[in-house]
């Protein structure tokens, strides 16, 4: 059995170089541990194994699979979407002492935050990071707080934390009078942090600057020269004190490793290539793969506006690979193809296997918990007031 992974305000900087899967780094979103003999890849009886280990739990667990995830995996998944409707969703079952979150690690986190103590959270493979999370740890924020005070705009700083990140990068937020947002209401998010901010008030966006430049140009009208990028691996974010008193949006030098890969030659390619295609991508992207897309969104949007698009539809899809060929499979009607040539799966998202799946819930049939979840409790208490300032914003909220 695994030992419970915690958040700590303080962590490692420079991040250990650590093989996926091996090694024990407990503060940080990648490189843990996942012990125990896992069933073969191999093995024709996995999909029955699930079935029949599922079934023996019952209302005992509720598995919960995200929209990158497995179509394997997805198959066993009581409720599908993205990380902060699975963890409301997982939070409106209580009476489910188990649940199995089959995403990444800062995703079960909110869960663990939002679920009650008498429910235990479960990740299949602690070596489920995300690289964005994991591109802000807690003691370069903290030190990048320092340099904005002295460079005398803390004051007038008022951090907005994109949800995928780690707890203790939301209690920051939470502890520093900021929210939490989602990139279906980042918009929403940041008029309220610049409102509280006040004249000559400015934002400390995290972790994923895209989704932060994005946001402030496209849907509030900002000047792209209101924006700077803050390096934390150099002194006072590589700016200088000029620099950030004329920024409005201090953006985190962060990304996806998955959106960040989308280019505009892909988009100008697939425009000659596939006459009267619409191109829709992810708010994670480049700010010019994103200027030159027909439809922006988060992926439930980009579910939805596939689906409710007529039949014969060409699109070009920006977003996940494994959700890109779901889209695919679920409306044959439409021509749906995926923007990058290359492939691009979120690799951490896809330790989660089906292996990692069956031993989680077998286990659970002969009464061990393994990889349980759980945020140390003033970290916790943070990161709710800012999920909770979130959730108090006018607008549509809840969704990712």
């Amino acid at each position: 059995m695994s030992t419970p992974v915690t958040q700590s305000d303080s962590r490692p900087s420079p991040l250990p170089l650590l093989v996926l899967g091996r090694g024990t780094d407990l503060h940080t979103e990648r490189g843990v541990e996942c012990p125990g003999d896992l069933p073969a890849p191999s093995d024709p009886g996995l999909v029955e194994r699930a079935r029949a280990a599922k079934a023996a739990l019952g209302d005992r667990v509720f598995v919960l699979g995200h929209h990158y995830q497995r179509d394997e995996v997805i198959e066993f998944a009581d409720v599908t979407g993205d990380s902060f409707k699975l963890a409301k969703d997982a939070a409106a079952r209580p009476d489910a002492p188990y649940i199995v979150f089959c995403g990444v690690h800062f995703m079960a986190e909110s869960a663990d935050i939002l679920t009650s103590d008498e429910q235990t959270v479960i990740l299949p493979d602690l070596a489920a990071g995300c690289s964005m999370a994991d591109m802000a740890a807690i003691r370069q924020v903290e030190d990048a707080w320092d340099d904005l005070v002295e460079a005398g705009v803390a004051d007038r700083t008022v951090p907005v934390t994109y949800m995928n990140s780690s707890a203790a990068i939301k209690a920051f937020t939470g502890r520093h009078g900021g929210t939490i947002c989602t990139s279906s209401n980042a918009r929403t998010a940041l008029a309220w942090a610049l409102d509280q901010a006040g004249e000559g008030g400015k934002v400390l966006f995290l972790p994923d600057q895209h989704l932060g430049r994005n946001t402030y140009v496209r849907d509030l009208g900002g000047e792209l020269d209101g924006c700077v990028v803050f390096d934390p691996h150099k002194p006072m974010g590589g700016l200088t004190r000029q620099e950030l008193e004329d920024a409005t949006m201090i953006l985190w030098r962060g990304h996806c490793s998955v959106h960040g890969r989308f280019s505009l030659a892909a988009v100008e390619q697939a425009r000659r290539e596939i006459p009267g295609v619409k191109v829709i991508v992810h708010p994670e992207c480049q700010h010019e793969v994103v200027e030159a897309a027909d439809e922006v969104g988060s992926t439930e949007k980009i579910i939805t506006t596939i689906a409710a698009a007529p039949a014969g539809t060409k699109w070009v899809v920006g977003t996940e690979l494994n959700l890109v060929r779901r889209l695919a499979a679920q409306f044959p009607e439409q021509q749906i193809s995926f923007l990058e040539k290359n492939v691009c799966y979120c690799s951490t998202m896809n330790r989660i296997d089906l292996p990692h799946l069956v031993w989680t819930l077998e286990s659970l049939v002969q009464g061990r918990v393994v990889n349980p979840i759980r945020v140390d409790p003033e970290v916790a208490h943070h990161a709710r007031v800012a999920l909770d300032q979130m959730l108090a914003l006018p607008g549509e909220t809840h969704r990712d």
